[in-house]
């Protein structure tokens, strides 16, 4: 492993690792000094909830809740900032915007936290855009998103009441437009030579010498050929 190699793999494992920092430093507030945060969730329809866009990945249900989210968290980050450098960032705060903005547009009257729409983007935009790219390495990752967190799908259904399967929803929605609108950006599928067909250029018969008469012109008319056409000059 090169300098280089090594460099991309920590920066890929230490924002994520910050990130959670965070999510377990605020629970551990909350836990310890016996207060709630919900109230910084997204409320739907509701000029209270707004802030709940930005703040509500933020905040969980408990500790449970928040270890639930952690692992998918770490695993997914870490993978679209190592395979998708160029495009880690936009797509993380895309997913993190447009699914609270979902959210707040159509979700449930009630307070909706924790940072399961982004698992849930993430998990979206990695299996899909491995999927559509068809670069070998980029789906396998698709393939292992499915080995490990197949089963997340069951959470966009309205199946348990007390979930927000609404945030799940939107983000899963958000990860999957990401993929299809940076599709030809970022890391792309290498093209071998014997895909390349090579193309034999045109011959302009108008141009080419072995086209034309091999004739001496008559009457006293001499040809002058320049690079760029034939110019027709009279002697007479």
């Amino acid at each position: 492993m090169n300098n280089v190699e090594e460099k991309i793999i920590k920066h890929s494992v230490l924002l994520p690792a910050l990130f959670l920092l965070v999510l377990w430093l605020i629970a551990i507030t909350e836990h310890t000094l016996d207060l709630s945060f919900h109230q910084l969730g997204v409320y739907p329809r509701s000029l209270i909830g707004l802030p709940g866009i930005i703040m509500s990945p933020f905040v969980h249900g408990d500790f449970k809740h928040l270890f639930a989210n952690s692992v998918p968290l770490f695993v997914m980050g870490a993978g679209i900032i190592y395979f998708y450098r160029s495009l880690s960032y936009r797509v993380f705060l895309i997913i993190w915007i447009a699914s609270g903005i979902c959210l707040w547009i159509g979700g449930r009257p009630s307070y909706h936290i924790g940072a399961s729409g982004l698992v849930y983007g993430m998990a979206a935009f990695l299996f899909f855009s491995g999927a559509i790219r068809r670069d070998p390495r980029l789906a396998a990752i698709s393939l292992i998103i499915v080995f490990l967190y197949g089963g997340m799908v069951w959470g966009i259904f309205p199946i348990w009441p007390t979930i927000s399967w609404e945030g799940h929803l939107f983000g899963g929605i958000s990860g999957l437009a990401c993929a299809i609108a940076y599709r030809h950006h970022g890391p792309q599928r290498k093209i071998y030579s014997w895909e390349i067909e090579e193309e034999e250029p045109e011959v302009d018969d108008e141009f080419n010498p072995e086209s034309q008469p091999t004739s001496s012109p008559t009457n006293n008319t001499s040809i002058t050929q320049t690079d760029s056409d034939i110019r027709y000059t009279s002697n007479s």
